[in-house]
């Protein structure tokens, strides 16, 4: 199953993608946040189908404690309206401390603090998907099954 990871920032939106098996994700593209969120989401659906993606997986921001603040509010509503645009499930998934451990990671292979602020959103969204795809945490909803689904 391939899948598609949504690391949703304020400036910028990480992407991952996984082989077709469904069992390693690797980094893929940033794109960046502009006020057209609808087009932002267009480019997304694009990359779905010119991927042949099944599954997207957005990274839900649960605050340490586990409540939902309003980063996941914001983020469980991007998921929502972006089901709406794929034709595949879009499902949510606790992407606590993603970041962190994608900064780790990128300066233990020497990375130096300008060049990882340039891939750390595409590693963010590796590590969210990465997550997901070796199981995850009981926190992972579907928020759409997409269009495609009860037709």
């Amino acid at each position: 199953m391939r899948a598609l990871g949504v690391d949703l920032g304020t400036r910028r939106v990480g992407l991952a993608t996984s082989d077709p098996g469904g069992r390693l994700a690797s980094p893929y593209a940033v794109v960046e946040v502009t006020r057209d969120r609808a087009e932002m989401r267009r480019r997304l659906a694009a990359i779905v189908a010119d991927e042949e993606i099944e599954v997207v997986v957005v990274g839900l921001p649960l605050s340490l404690d586990g409540s939902h603040g309003p980063a996941a509010r914001a983020a469980e509503r991007e998921a929502a309206a972006l089901a709406r645009e794929v034709p595949v499930p879009v499902v949510l998934h606790d992407e606590r401390l993603t970041t962190v451990t994608a900064h780790r990671l990128l300066a233990e292979q020497g990375i130096d603090g300008r060049a990882r602020r340039r891939v750390v959103d595409r590693a963010a969204a590796a590590v969210l998907l990465q997550a997901w795809l070796d199981g995850g945490a009981p926190t992972t909803l579907t928020v759409g099954p997409g269009p495609h689904e009860g037709t």
